[in-house]
């Protein structure tokens, strides 16, 4: 009866437990109760020896697999597997390792990537005992433990093999002249002050579920063990050194000693829950939420060391497929964690296969509940599979007959099809977009529902800790995949993937609206929509607005802009003002050189010309808006001349006045050998002080200049945009972010960086600013803000995030008080650029993306 009634697909699956011919004859219809079975989820535990996981499949309803079954739903394995058998899954399929993993389970691995991380963030990551690898480092430690001598101090340290487990080849030491100096193991720093439970020794056994490393997901067990010295501890010391049951607090190997003490009781014996140290700590009045949060640090920032390498494998496993769609691999990690006498815990080492042995019932409890959970946590369907057979099936044939598949442009494409082509290509990825994120929200949903015991970590609530830890995890990226993996960074760092539901809909609405001015079809009215996923700003007066800089990148930007009709091109042209940069009144300035020959701008992205005029040239000048060619120039003494109108709409904008003339900027950064030494090279210390103060004073008396108006009447303009960010918020990100290419966010840029350029020539009397130190810094702070496809410029309106002066703490340059003052001061102007530029566009009438040919001088 059993093989009549089992249905055809699943022939090589059998049940764990098979019921009596009763209870087959009390199920109703035969025909019924096969479509039951046909749902049924297979499970393959063949590669266990843990009955415990038998256990919880069964009471998961799931179908034991025969063991050379490949198809099954989840494959459970206690090793690593091989990086074939992941690319061989379907996406039904769940297995419970990833690949690259093993960059923080080995304990070379951890301590080879624990210290590049230390050597960028040192405050962040401070919970590693010092470590050194042999061979490699074993000349590094010899000179360590030289200068501990000349200081008098005597150190243990412990010895540990690189691939080793359950505390085999463990030893401490306190003479370090005989380690063998061509084996491979590491060298710890001996913890000597641990936290002490009833006189032991202890260490903790926190359990971490990690979903999708695409995005990274993160769930903490809130039950562990504690497991115990059997020895009672005292401070190393050579006569203690061998004692192992003392200093290791291993299970497998202190359940040797005969003073191994084994209860049912929470509360007695050498391993105890974590629910009961809790407990512990709250009747001793410590801070256990302290203690949680201290704990959910460290495992997210260990485990965003282990990002890079582990979305690198499982991309290259993966290929082709959708970024955020559902993981195959998961995995259950044990931290081994110690807590120091100030209740500061330190990372040990992490296991990706834990044992999950069932000696005492402590065991079985905790154990099973990490295993449930977990499996509950994955959501595994029986329609997963039916599901993934249809998608396959309909992608063949998308591929056979060439539906979904945009058209590729040809060498005599024109300009309108280019428009076009690139909207379907945005409106393209913006639609992949909604769909993760909808997924996203789903997947969400039923992690809420089913946390079980499980808390996740990563991403957090708090949006302050989400944005260090974006921060840390970026610094990751470049820290181990710097010049390798371009596109995985460009795509981590991609300013939709913050972004909401509505946001992107509101995307999606605004390239229809596009497409239909490029096609000429009559456009809806359509109100604003808030894009709340963007950063927030503060509705706080000019005068007390701070510098507010993210960093969240590395990686090439991407051509996203949305093109507009040639109509409103053409309008758009006749529409012509002013925009630029003007010093504050009472400032008195050399007369500074010129830029010679002819500077083309666009209309819809104004940029600043980089010239000054001669006192000879100044008039006037017209405060009343007139058309004009859109240019930005520093004015030298705006108490007795400025700039006239009629030299403003001069076709060629190059000035007279050869004394005074800067070579042109194809000759800016040769050197002069006819004269020596450039002339920075002879000024003094205090001298380049003074030009740096000087510097400052320049920077801090420009101004953002709006065309046709006043000084006060621009920054009233800037208040009123930020006082209703609220308003303005989804438009500037929609003409920084994505209606702007690369090429012209760079030249809205170049307004400030081409005024910047001047400043320096005059103040330093250096024609050649690429060979100014200052001017240096200048150039990778512009770089920073352009990084991302323009977000870290965009990170400038947030009230939180973490500082872009980061770039400075990587590098060996020496950055002055004054220098750093400058470079605030630099991203403030390019933020109040911004700014001004999109109110011009926007108050001009003309689409926010039409850009005139003839911009392409990037001076």
């Amino acid at each position: 009866l059993c093989c009549v009634l089992s249905p055809p697909e699943d022939q090589g699956a059998s049940p764990v437990n098979v019921p009596s011919v009763g209870s087959y004859r009390s199920s109703g219809k035969r025909k019924a109760h096969s479509k039951k079975k046909k749902g049924r989820i297979t499970a393959n535990v063949s590669g266990t020896k843990y009955e415990i996981v038998r256990i919880v499949t069964s009471e998961m309803d799931f179908i034991k697999a025969r063991d050379d079954d490949e198809t099954a739903n989840l494959i459970w394995n206690d090793s690593a597997v091989q990086h074939e058998k992941i690319v061989e899954l379907r996406n039904y399929q769940r297995i419970n390792h990833f690949p690259g993993m093993g960059e923080i389970c080995r304990k070379d691995c951890l301590a080879r990537n624990m210290s590049k991380m230390i050597r960028c963030q040192p405050q962040e990551y401070n919970f590693t005992p010092r470590t050194w690898i042999f061979p490699a480092e074993y000349t590094q430690f010899q000179n360590y433990v030289k200068e501990l001598r000349k200081k008098r101090k005597l150190k243990t340290f412990i010895l540990k093999p690189a691939n080793g487990a359950m505390g085999h080849g463990i030893s401490l030491i306190r003479s370090c002249e005989k380690l063998p100096s061509h084996e491979h193991f590491i060298v710890q720093e001996y913890l000597d002050k641990p936290f002490l439970m009833e006189g032991y020794k202890f260490d903790l056994r926190i359990y971490i579920l990690v979903t999708s490393c695409d995005p990274l997901r993160i769930f903490l067990y809130n039950d562990g063990l504690v497991r115990m010295g059997t020895e009672k501890y005292h401070s190393p010391n050579e006569a203690n050194l061998t004692q192992l049951y003392m200093h290791l607090t291993n299970y497998s190997v202190n359940k040797h000693n005969e003073n191994f003490e084994r209860y049912e009781a929470v509360d007695r014996g050498s391993k105890r829950s974590i629910s009961w140290f809790i407990e512990f700590l709250s009747i001793n009045n410590y801070d256990v939420s302290k203690f949680w949060e201290d704990i959910s640090e460290l495992v997210v920032k260990t485990l965003i060391v282990a990002e890079p390498h582990v979305l690198h494998a499982y991309r290259m496993c993966r290929a082709g497929q959708p970024p955020g769609s559902d993981s195959v691999c998961f995995e259950v990690l044990g931290f081994d964690i110690l807590l120091d006498r100030k209740l500061k815990p330190w990372l040990l080492e992490i296991n990706r296969a834990p044992s999950f042995g069932t000696d005492q019932k402590l065991d079985y409890d905790v154990k099973k509940g990490v295993l449930l959970n977990a499996l509950e946590l994955l959501n595994i369907r029986a329609s997963d599979k039916k599901r993934n057979l249809a998608q396959e099936k309909a992608e063949a044939q998308r591929r056979l007959y060439g539906h979904g598949f945009m058209r590729k442009l040809s060498a005599a494409s024109t300009d309108w099809e280019k428009q076009r082509h690139t909207l379907e290509r945005r409106r393209e990825e913006l639609k992949e977009q909604l769909a993760q994120v909808r997924r996203q929200v789903s997947r969400e949903e039923h992690e809420n529902q089913h946390l079980g015991n499980y808390r996740r970590i990563y991403p957090p609530d708090d949006k302050l800790l989400l944005e260090k830890y974006e921060s840390l995890l970026s610094a990751a990226f470049q820290t181990f995949l710097a010049g390798r993996a371009a596109s995985l960074q460009k795509e981590m760092n991609n300013p939709l993937k913050r972004m909401k539901e509505e946001d992107i809909l509101d995307l999606l609405e605004r390239c229809e609206l596009d497409d239909e001015k490029l096609t000429g079809k009559s456009s809806r009215q359509r109100g604003p929509k808030p894009l709340t996923a963007m950063p927030e700003c503060s509705q706080t007066p000019r005068s007390q607005r701070p510098d507010y800089l993210a960093d969240f990148s590395s990686g090439s930007s991407e051509d996203n802009s949305c093109s507009s009709s040639n109509e409103e091109e053409e309008e758009e042209t006749r529409k012509t003002e002013e925009v630029g940069i003007k010093e504050k009144r009472g400032t008195t300035p050399s007369v500074s050189p010129t830029l010679s020959g002819p500077i083309r701008r666009s209309i819809s992205c104004p940029r600043c010309i980089a010239s000054l005029p001669s006192p000879n040239e100044m008039r006037p000048f017209s405060t009343r808006p007139s058309p004009m060619i859109p240019m930005a120039t520093p004015i030298a003494r705006p108490s007795s001349a400025t700039l006239s109108s009629a030299a403003i709409r001069s076709h060629s904008l190059s000035r007279s006045g050869s004394a005074h003339r800067v070579p042109h900027s194809s000759s800016l950064g040769t050197i002069h050998s006819n004269v020596g030494e450039p002339l920075i090279n002879l000024k003094s210390k205090e001298q380049e002080v003074e030009m740096v103060r000087q510097t400052l004073s320049a920077l801090t008396a420009m101004r953002i200049r709006f065309p046709g108006k006043t000084e006060e009447e621009a920054e009233a303009v800037l208040d009123e945009i930020l006082d209703n960010w609220r308003y303005h918020k989804s438009k500037v990100a929609s003409y920084w972010l994505v209606k702007l290419d690369s090429t012209k966010q760079r030249k809205v840029l170049d307004i400030v960086r081409s005024n910047v350029r001047l400043v320096l020539q005059r103040i330093w009397r250096e024609p050649d600013v690429e060979s100014l130190h200052l001017y240096r810094l200048f150039k990778r702070v512009f770089n920073r803000l352009l990084w991302s496809h323009g977000q870290g410029l965009w990170s400038c309106f947030s009230n939180t995030g973490s500082s872009w002066e980061i770039i400075f703490s990587k590098s060996s340059d020496v950055v002055s008080p004054q220098e750093l003052q400058c470079c605030r001061r630099l991203v403030q102007l390019c933020r109040d650029c911004l700014l001004v530029v999109y109110k011009f566009v926007s108050e001009s009438r003309g689409t926010l993306t039409s850009f005139s040919p003839d911009w392409d001088d990037t001076r």
